[in-house]
């Protein structure tokens, strides 16, 4: 089975194309401005790599954020254009949190695993999973005083790039484990998709926004 993945809802576009479970082709750059212009270009280079076209694609997994808007919108519409292109394509939306959770290794893995990301604002998007990785409450945007109220007496493993941001102050919790990863691997990403389509329980890609866009009137 060839699985593709991709994400442009950080600093960064990142895509991988697995065969199976094994990675055979991967594009990775970071970059503030222009995921757009350079997604499409190299999913068709990573493939026409290795002698395949899109028709070959099983498996197509996105990342739903949260991230910058224009991001999460640009990774999400070209998954649903390519969807409307195939309509026999396996098509699901993975979210940032659970492709961090679902890069914790078992040693990692506490009762509490809170993936923790950057707002760059005052407060941080946050979910909190099991030791089995089910969702053990909703993706938030959230105060640094809520979170710690909601960790608090709890062994916990924090995950996430906004983790270092939080732990700028002595925070009081019980730590097991701490994963301060820039960005959600897009492997990660896509392992998660598979799991999802042996279990059959695909996601139609829809953007998690948790709160409104930033903008402005120019005078």
């Amino acid at each position: 089975m060839l699985t593709l993945a991709f994400d442009t809802t950080a600093d960064c576009c990142n895509i991988a194309l697995l065969r199976d479970n094994i990675v055979i082709e991967k594009f990775s750059a970071e970059m503030d401005f222009g995921q757009a212009e350079t997604l499409l270009p190299q999913i068709q280079n990573l493939l026409q790599k290795q002698n395949l076209t899109f028709a070959d694609i099983t498996l197509l997994a996105v990342c739903t954020g949260p991230g910058s808007f224009t991001g999460v919108r640009s990774s999400i519409a070209a998954a649903r254009a390519f969807g409307l292109a195939r309509p026999e394509l396996n098509l699901t939306g993975v979210s940032a949190f659970e492709a961090y959770a679902h890069s914790l290794d078992m040693s990692e893995l506490s009762e509490y695993n809170a993936v923790i990301i950057e707002t760059k604002r005052d407060d941080f998007y946050f979910q909190l999973f099991s030791g089995r990785l089910e969702k053990l409450s909703d993706a938030q945007a959230l105060p640094y005083e809520e979170i710690i109220s909601l960790l608090k007496g709890k062994t916990v493993t924090l995950i996430g790039n906004g983790v270092e941001r939080f732990l700028d102050k002595p925070s009081g919790l019980v730590l097991h484990a701490i994963r301060m990863d820039k960005a959600a691997s897009v492997t990660d990403l896509a392992a998660c998709a598979i799991q999802k389509f042996n279990r059959k329980k695909l996601n139609f890609p829809k953007p998690l926004y948790l709160r409104a866009p930033d903008v402005c009137v120019k005078p």
